[in-house]
């Protein structure tokens, strides 16, 4: 454990629901900050996999599928009052999670939003309620303002979770080297307004992941360095970014929200079919313009004025490339009309090189880009956490730090990462991200847009690249 943190008691127990990449990493940080006894921590997972990690530990695992018909049997007997739900599962509904612990008085975290099987694709509903927009606004429906309840804390993984942090931390920065004098603002007015004074126009959640091993993709095999069917359910999603207040005019397959925060807008494409520009200190890449809640989320957190015609409000997209061996998974996935590979393969210890850089580009301020985030390679993410590599342990050490604050801070009702104590979080997980580090540079996602392939495309096209304004 790091020297500078302090064990955090468990008093009742920790029920984990899914154990893949995540789950199996995360629990070694929960057995070094919580130390628990083994029989205060439970593991449900739908599949056999890390049941061997499980039991090497100590810990019970039970190999079960929670559902629509089972999910309240199960969990009832597992849980009650002080108790803690971990979500790390994929497929099951966040929504009957939520409703179940508050029942219980059970404190909760997760790290995505979930639907029950099918709701991210079914073709009866429409598009705009396949989309995380519709997940947050249903989840932020159950609030009971004034209600005394357990803490939720929805979506506190690296991003969703961590890049909210990031983004405070990466404003205040900015300000000092612009010469303003500026304490952390208090309440979500203050934070905007400081991005407004700033000139902030854009935030891309900027990821690259370069981690590779000596064995490449074969056909029908989809690659990947984190959760392979958490991965392929959000591409395959509508494409969505929060939508700022400069922008004029919408991308050709744009379209609003008719109810909600308003500050998203969703495309007619997967977000794996759609790119754009962005920049990490690894250089300039194109990135996969993926969903994800924290797009949503930070645009409405930092939006000044009326939902429907605010005064500010930043552009904000998770513009992400993965691992080269993903980029060619995405692709075949694709040419596959988004019907998965036969086969999924986890990169873990078969990982020889790399580093995973992921942190908040911010875009048309006064010194016109500034990138803060975590540069974590392979070799440091093995020395620090065992079962993780560099992608993991930057969600695994944001989950750690969620549940350690959750269990310092019981009854604060359903809670989203923009609005928790930056600072804390930070202090909480930052033993475990690597270099926590900011860069300037001259590039814009506008720099050479002439020249791009993209300008040529037909606008029907659905491998387009989106150019959002800086």
């Amino acid at each position: 454990m790091h020297k500078t943190q302090r064990l955090q008691r468990l008093d009742g127990r920790l029920v984990m629901v899914g154990f893949g990449c995540i789950g199996q990493g995360v629990l070694p940080l929960l057995l070094r900050h919580l130390n628990p006894n083994p029989d205060q921590l439970l593991v449900l997972s739908a599949e056999a996999a890390g049941q061997s990690v499980a039991e090497a530990q100590g810990i019970t695992f039970r190999r079960v599928a929670l559902a629509p018909d089972n999910y309240r049997e199960t969990l009832a007997p597992l849980l009650g009052p002080g108790d803690f739900l971990l979500n790390l599962s994929v497929g099951v509904s966040t929504l009957a999670l939520l409703e179940f612990c508050r029942e219980r008085d059970v404190l909760y975290l997760d790290t995505c939003i979930e639907p029950w099987p099918g709701g991210y694709t079914d073709p009866q509903r429409p598009l705009s309620q396949r989309t995380n927009h519709a997940l947050r606004e249903a989840a932020l429906a159950l609030r009971r303002p004034g209600e005394d309840a357990p803490t939720a804390l929805l979506t506190h993984g690296a991003n969703p979770g961590l890049v909210s942090h990031l983004v405070k931390q990466a404003l205040l920065n900015l300000a000092k080297d612009c010469g303003e004098s500026v304490q952390a603002p208090i309440g979500r007015e203050a934070w905007a307004a400081l991005a407004e004074h700033l000139g902030v126009r854009c935030i891309h959640i900027a990821e690259r992941d370069s981690q590779q091993s000596l064995r490449r993709k074969q056909d029908d095999e989809f690659v990947n360095t984190w959760s392979i069917a958490g991965f392929i359910a959000e591409a395959c999603q509508p494409a969505e970014l929060g939508w700022g207040s400069h922008e004029r005019n919408l991308p050709p397959d744009g379209h609003r929200h008719e109810r909600g925060c308003q500050a998203a807008i969703y495309l007619r494409r997967p977000g794996a079919a759609t790119q754009v520009r962005t920049w990490t200190p690894s250089g300039p890449t194109l990135g996969y313009l993926i969903t994800h809640g924290e797009s949503i989320s930070m645009a409405d957190y930092f939006t000044l004025g009326p939902a429907e015609s605010p005064r500010y409000r930043p552009t904000v997209l998770y513009a992400y490339q993965p691992c080269d061996d993903a980029v060619l998974s995405l692709r075949e996935l694709a040419a596959r009309n988004w019907q998965p590979q036969r086969r999924a393969r986890l990169l873990l210890d078969d990982i020889t090189s790399g580093h995973d850089d992921l942190g908040v580009l911010l875009l048309g301020h006064g010194r016109q880009a500034y990138w803060f985030g975590s540069r974590l390679s392979i070799e440091q993410a093995r020395a620090l956490c065992p079962h993780n590599n560099a992608t993991s342990l930057q969600v695994t050490a944001s989950v750690l730090a969620g549940v350690v604050w959750t269990l310092r801070n019981p009854r604060r009702g359903i809670l989203e990462p923009d609005e928790l104590p930056y600072a804390d979080l930070l202090e909480l997980a930052r033993p475990y991200l690597g270099e926590l580090m900011g860069f300037y540079t001259d590039w814009t996602p506008l720099q050479g847009r002439e020249r791009l392939v993209a300008e040529t495309l037909d606008r029907d096209d659905p491998w387009q690249f989106v150019n959002v304004r800086a």
